[in-house]
Order: C-alpha cells, then sequence, then structure tokens
C-alpha cells in the first residue's frame, strides 16, 4: 500500500527546522525565532493542547496581536488536528463574543492586549469557562507553561488533506462576517502557488505590515515559511520605519494595502533607493487608484504585483511585465485558479461583457461554517459539473484572459435605471491635487432612486470647496455619474487589509 504522500505546509516546516536550524526565521523587533526554536514551539504548543484536553477536529479560537507566538500557536494547534480560528483585536467585545460562540471554539486564547475585548460574564461563551479561557503574557501566561516542555519536541501528525486547517472570519464588507472554513489541501496550494508566483525561495526576506490574523498577511508568511526564508513582522505600520527596514534588512518581499502606499508616498524624503532590495512588492486587500499605481511604479519600484483575491477561495494577478500592457486590469488567474465571467441568469459571457466573476480550483473554501443555506447560495455549476465559487464583484475577461475589476455587486449604484460603478468615479475625483482619498456611494435620491456621494479625505493642510470638487469632476463624468453631493471626512472605516467599509457609510444615509 502507498502512503497519500500529500505536500504538506506542516510536514514542510518540520523539514525546515530540521535541516536549517540555526537558519532565521521570524524576527519581530527584538523577538527572533530560529527555525530550530520554531519546529520546537510548534510541537509543543501541538503537545500542550493535546494534554489539556484538545481533540482533533475540535476548534479553537486565537485572539492575538503581532508577535512569533501566534504563528506558534497556528501551526501548533493545526498539527495536532485541530482547527484554528484566528480572530480581529479591531472588533468590539459584543462581535467577539458571537464569533467565539458561532465558531464552537472549545478552547480561547488571548492576547494580554486584547483582555478588554473579552467579556468578564464567561456565561455568555457557550464553550468557554476558566478552564479553558487561556492568557498570552501576564501572571497566568500559558506560554510559560508551553515553553518549559522541555523533553518531548516530537508531535505525531496525522491530518490528512481533507482535514479543516482555519476558520477564517470575513471582513463584513457587505454584512455580517461569515466564517470561511480551509482545509490543509487549500492551505498548502496557498503556499505553494504564491510562492511560484512572486518568486519566493529559500533567501528571501519578507516583510509582514498587517495583523497576522489576517487571511492577507498569509499571502507572505505562508510562501515565506513553505520555502524555508525569514519572515520579518512589523507590530504596527509607520511609513519610516518601513522604508527603513526595507534598507537595513535588504528585504526581498512585502505586502502593502493601497492606504499604506499612499502613507508611504507622501513620506518626507522619500528616495526610490530605500526599494533596491525589493524583488516583489504586493498590493492587495482592495484595488489600486489607477493614479496611485502609477505614483508606485514611478517612485517606488516596478516590481509591483497586484492581487485581486478572495477570501472564499480564488485569485488573479497582475505581475510586473504586464503593469503597463494590462494597466486597468488585475491579470489573470494565480497557479491553480480558472476564472468564468456570468451573467444574471448564469450564463457565460462573452469577452469584455460585465458580469459576476466566478472561480475555482485547489484553494477553494469547503464551506462557510453552519450555514449550508449561504454556501449552496454561493455556487455556480459550469458545463462540466464543476462548482465554481460567485464572488459578488462585477468584472469582465478581455480576449487574453486578464480581469478587469468593475466593482462590488452590492456597492453597484442604480441610478435612474441606470447601472453606475463608483470605482469609475473615483478613478476621476481621485486625480483632484487637493484629495488623498477618495470612496463613492450611492444614497438616496428622490428623483433617480440614487444618487452619487463622493467622500473625500482632503490632503493635510488643504482647505477644501465641496463645490469646486463637485464641479470639477462632474465636468469629467458622464451625466448618469455625476456627483450630486460631495463630503469632508477625516479617515475612513476600514478592515484589516484598508478595505473600505461601505456599508457601514452608507447606513446612516438609508436609515432615515
Amino acid at each position: 500500500m502507498i502512503d497519500n504522500t500529500h505536500f504538506d505546509i506542516l510536514n514542510v516546516i518540520e523539514t525546515h527546522g530540521t535541516y536549517q536550524p540555526e537558519k532565521l526565521a521570524i524576527c519581530c523587533g527584538e523577538k527572533k525565532r530560529l527555525w530550530q526554536d520554531l519546529k520546537h514551539n510548534i510541537n509543543k504548543v501541538a503537545n500542550y493542547f493535546k494534554k489539556i484536553g484538545v481533540d482533533k477536529g475540535d476548534n479553537v479560537a486565537l485572539l492575538i496581536g503581532n508577535r512569533p507566538e501566534i504563528i506558534e500557536f497556528i501551526f501548533g494547534i493545526v498539527k495536532m488536528g485541530a482547527c484554528v480560528v484566528p480572530l480581529s483585536g479591531l472588533l468590539t467585545r459584543e462581535q467577539v463574543t458571537v464569533l467565539v460562540n458561532n465558531s464552537d471554539a472549545k478552547f480561547f486564547v488571548v492576547d494580554n492586549e486584547f483582555l478588554d475585548l473579552v467579556t468578564s460574564d464567561l456565561s455568555k461563551l457557550k464553550n468557554i469557562d476558566k478552564e479553558n479561557l487561556l492568557f498570552l503574557g501576564g501572571e497566568q501566561d500559558c506560554w510559560e507553561k508551553i515553553s518549559s516542555e522541555k523533553n518531548d519536541y516530537g508531535f505525531e501528525y496525522n491530518c490528512v488533506p481533507e482535514d479543516n486547517f482555519n476558520i477564517i472570519y470575513s471582513s463584513g464588507t457587505t454584512g455580517v462576517p461569515k466564517g470561511i472554513v480551509q482545509t490543509h489541501r487549500a492551505r498548502s496550494h496557498w503556499a505553494t502557488s504564491n510562492a511560484i508566483e512572486m518568486s519566493f525561495n529559500s533567501e528571501c526576506k519578507s516583510l509582514t505590515t498587517t495583523a497576522l490574523y489576517s487571511n492577507g498577511t498569509w499571502l507572505m508568511m505562508l510562501p515565506t515559511l513553505f520555502v524555508g526564508g525569514t519572515l520579518h513582522v512589523m507590530n504596527g505600520f509607520d511609513p519610516r520605519a518601513f522604508m527603513d527596514l526595507v534598507k537595513r534588512e535588504s528585504i526581498t518581499h512585502t505586502f502593502l494595502v493601497p492606504p499604506q502606499f499612499s502613507a508611504i508616498l507622501s513620506s518626507e524624503n522619500l528616495e526610490r533607493e530605500n526599494f533596491n532590495s525589493l524583488k516583489t512588492i504586493l498590493s492587495a486587500g482592495s484595488p489600486l487608484r489607477l493614479d496611485l499605481k502609477e505614483d508606485i511604479l514611478l517612485r517606488m519600484s516596478e516590481n509591483l504585483f497586484e492581487l485581486y483575491g478572495f477570501s472564499e477561495g480564488f485569485a488573479t494577478m497582475l505581475k510586473p511585465d504586464d503593469q503597463r500592457k494590462k494597466f486597468g486590469s488585475v491579470g489573470t488567474p494565480v497557479l491553480g485558479f480558472e476564472i468564468k465571467i456570468i451573467d444574471e441568469k448564469g450564463k457565460e459571457c462573452a469577452p469584455n461583457v460585465a458580469g459576476e466573476i466566478a472561480g475555482y480550483g485547489a484553494g477553494m473554501m469547503k464551506e462557510y461554517y453552519r450555514e449550508v443555506e449561504l454556501t449552496n447560495n454561493l455556487i455556480w455549476t459550469d458545463t462540466r459539473g464543476r462548482s465554481f465559487i460567485k464572488s459578488g464583484d462585477i468584472g469582465s475577461l478581455d480576449e487574453d484572459g486578464f480581469l478587469t475589476i468593475l466593482d462590488r455587486k452590492k456597492d453597484m449604484i442604480i441610478s435612474g435605471g441606470l447601472n453606475v460603478f463608483p470605482v469609475d468615479i473615483e478613478e476621476v475625483v481621485g486625480k483632484h491635487p487637493d484629495i488623498i482619498d477618495v470612496t463613492v456611494i450611492g444614497v438616496p435620491h428622490e428623483k433617480w432612486g440614487e444618487s452619487c456621494l463622493a467622500l473625500i479625505i482632503p490632503k493635510d493642510g488643504v482647505e477644501i470647496d465641496c463645490n469646486e470638487i463637485k464641479n470639477w469632476s462632474n465636468e469629467k463624468l458622464a451625466k448618469h455619474q455625476r456627483l450630486d453631493k460631495v463630503e469632508i471626512r477625516e479617515e475612513f472605516p476600514r478592515n484589516a487589509l484598508g478595505k473600505v467599509l461601505k456599508r457601514v457609510l452608507r447606513e446612516p444615509y438609508w436609515s432615515q
């Protein structure tokens, strides 16, 4: 009988710890982990959770900041056969309670910096009590118990590709967050496909700038650890600190979201030479405005990779060689994926015809946790009987298979019976010299049903005349796209990857 030799990321990490033990694996400020340390700590976490009563198939929730321990918890919990549920430190106490309960978590690990996000009334947590609520840091630090285990570094690993790896809760940009279940197979595909597409290798030095619990951050974390490179972690993003770190450590790969690019490009003494070591600068999380992309290419680096991804499980990528050829697109499917554009009747669209984007491939989610109907509603079946996942985004494929994003289906504005895509208006308004950022939403209108409202963030120290911005923009927009009003904001509500939460911005106007 031949064994199932699935190329699993947990096994690969184990071998890196064996064959390059003295190499640096993780660096987060003063905290460092050699590869042998990472290997041993992952095994210690696996043994600890098995000892305290976690069984294969159980779910374990984490609320931990950017520190090496979160990586060791993630892989240790998964290695012993459980499923990890990483939660956001941006949530409210009520949201944390809802997600811990929704995930059926049997244990909950909480970083001391997030204690205020955990309810003091444990009766509100359906499976969690004092025995299975663990703390990282402080007087009851569980890490001391885990790290003090010195005798047994090994762990019997018996997971299969179909086992649950994690439940990632969606960003909630269009509604209530949903638990996205991904398997070992999907996560191993995520690691290998992105490593190949963005040229990660054992010599890479990658830098994460966003929260480690976030699915987008794993675009750097998983490929780096998979190939045996070195992962540098920023505890909090600062543009000057980012540039200094890239230069000092000769960083080769990094991931930034559009607001971070804007902050870097607004920095004083910005020098292109600061980014010479970077072979890959990945932008993801939300689309880049074209004027911002042009600025990145001119002032930072031509090594820009642009990823359009859907946490439920598919992605496209625009690589540096295609940036100038297909400037307004988000590229072609990442290795192992396939993209279709479908119309309202579920028929496949011809090239250059707009419709809903659907994807298929090895990285797709297994399901929305405990949401059979929501999962089924997401499926579109092609003529071969394959189950594609619908994205809720509107786009088109050109004759060469390059994808252009037009907008989110739920963000599309219908004004006077005509479809208006906010991204088209944002491209125009964003070019005004006094504006640093803009987002466009649909608000109620007595005559047209909906009209376009531009919310803008001015550059520092600039006095803005909203009517002047509106008139300047409307001269450049089609009649059905024209702005009804412009309002100033100091900031936009965003998720962990910088995506604007438009439903939050719309809610006050429609609730009235």
